[in-house]
């Protein structure tokens, strides 16, 4: 019975968590379309956000130094892979294809994630989460209006699959870093992961060249003119770094299947948060699109989670003093 009402409390924290990481992801875009009308690049306000966010997290990455050296491939590739990738090929991919297109093959993750799952571990898929990753993709569909700007480009195709692939890897990295008698504390993971980010996304944004005086003005924000570094400072502080905590947890307490189906919920978000706060029209089919999501995410959320851990993750590392963040993204 102790069992069993340990592993509810994971859910129930889990779910949570997970709820916060997409609340808190799907607002970023209202706070950055803002930024970038008043003239910065998608790709710097990217590197501004990734760069913020990394130098907040820095007395964290000094006082987790342990992993550079013992899960050194586990930071890279958070890095690379859920940071970087993400958000580099994201935004080329718009650069080619509609926006509606790129972001379904993104969120095409949670269905990666279960192959993953099903053909590389070999570990067995619930059905709960399968049927929450077909009702999920096809809300998304009409979330995101997919009918309404198909184009085929190659190269952008190739980008938002590149840029769902890079998704995986951060629901799988999250899950991987949780593994073994001395797991990776999330905290230290998610600091490194946000360094190695910023110096990739730094090569690739060159911000050297951004018009900065562009902070130091407003922006319009729902017919009101907001300081830009107000807008940025949620960018940074809640759309990254209580995103990134609160997302690498939930898929500790949960698993990555259904962490990762929930997470489409970030869709629904942001383009809720845009109609209200943009004044971006909400058609009849991505109401319902929207619904349908929803009733995926509260499919998947019934799978079975993984097994909890005997003690908190943090808590096996006593040595870096570090209790585990549970902030309520």
């Amino acid at each position: 019975m102790q069992v069993s009402g340990g592993h509810s409390r994971q859910r129930k924290v889990g779910l949570g968590l997970a709820l916060v990481s997409a609340l808190t992801f799907g607002g970023s875009g209202v706070a950055a379309k803002p930024l970038i009308e008043a003239g910065l690049a998608p790709l710097e306000v990217t590197w501004l956000r990734v760069t913020g966010a990394a130098l907040i997290l820095l007395p964290l990455a000094w006082r987790h130094r342990r992993l550079l050296t013992r899960r050194p491939a586990l930071l890279v590739g958070f890095g690379l892979l859920a940071v970087a990738g993400v958000q580099a090929c994201y935004f080329a991919a718009l650069s080619r294809i509609p926006v509606g297109v790129a972001l379904l093959v993104e969120y095409l993750a949670p269905a990666l994630v279960l192959g993953w799952v099903r053909f590389v571990q070999r570990r067995p898929v619930s059905r709960a989460a399968a049927i929450g990753v077909v009702l999920a993709v096809g809300g998304l569909a009409c979330v995101v209006e997919v009918w309404s700007g198909l184009s085929f480009n190659a190269l952008g195709l190739l980008l938002a699959f590149g840029a769902a692939f890079c998704q995986v890897g951060y629901f799988v990295l999250s899950d991987h870093g949780s593994d073994g008698q001395d797991p990776a504390d999330p905290l230290g993971v998610i600091a490194y992961g946000l360094l190695i980010g910023a110096v990739a996304l730094t090569v690739v944004g060159r911000p050297w060249g951004m018009d900065w005086t562009v902070l130091a003005d407003g922006a319009d924000l729902a017919g009101a003119r907001v300081p830009a570094l107000v807008l940025l400072a949620w960018i940074v502080l809640v759309a990254t770094v209580i995103a990134y905590l609160t997302g690498v947890l939930s898929v500790r307490r949960l698993s990555p299947q259904v962490a990762g189906v929930l997470a489409c919920l970030e869709a629904v978000i942001a383009t809720v948060l845009a109609w209200v706060l943009l004044d971006e029209h909400l058609g009849a089919a991505q109401v319902v699109g929207g619904v349908v999501v929803l009733a995926g995410a509260l499919i998947a959320q019934t799978s079975t989670p993984k097994a909890a851990a005997a003690e908190p993750v943090a808590a096996s590392a006593p040595v870096e003093g570090e209790r585990e963040y549970t902030a309520g993204g």
